[in-house]
């Protein structure tokens, strides 16, 4: 037959723990002092991450609107300069399969030879990559004209993709 010992009573009042008790006092304390820190820097992070993306979008929309005026003022340039053919190169194909070359000179008769050109800037909250142009005509006239600008799918410029008065 087997003998089974019953447990050891437990320990009275006063007796040290074989482990040490964790602090009390000042607990609320260190969970704040935690929470307020990591709160912090969840905000620097995020914070930062919103100023990255802000300065993203501006230094995208600066480099937009710089790449924009030297096409629309290369274009209206040759316009001016009378340089047609090189007016015409710089059209995406789209606008070159609707009007020959010589079709793309005549539309600058001496009525609307371009004699000055004022780029403004790109809208870039549009979808439409959309340039406002205000030209100044031989006899005088001005017109508020809008320039599409679309990709060369060969090599990822912009090109002039039509002009509406």
């Amino acid at each position: 037959m087997t003998v089974v010992e019953a447990p050891a009573p437990p320990q009275g009042p006063g007796v040290v723990p074989p482990f040490p008790a964790p602090p009390v006092e000042g607990r609320g304390v260190r969970i704040g002092w935690g929470l307020g820190i990591g709160a912090a820097i969840l905000l620097l992070v995020c914070g930062g991450g919103v100023a990255a993306v802000v300065g993203l979008v501006t230094v995208a929309g600066k480099a937009l609107n710089e790449q924009a005026h030297v096409v629309v003022g290369d274009y209206y340039s040759a316009v001016r300069d009378k340089r047609f053919a090189e007016a015409y190169d710089s059209q995406c194909q789209e606008v070159k399969d609707e009007e020959s070359q010589a079709e793309f000179a005549q539309r600058f008769d001496a009525s609307k030879a371009v004699t000055a050109y004022r780029v403004g800037d790109i809208d870039v909250t549009s979808v439409d990559l959309n340039v406002p142009v205000e030209v100044t005509y031989a006899g005088g006239s001005t017109a508020e004209v809008q320039v599409h600008l679309g990709q060369s799918r060969d090599t990822g410029e912009f090109q002039v993709c039509g002009v509406e008065e």
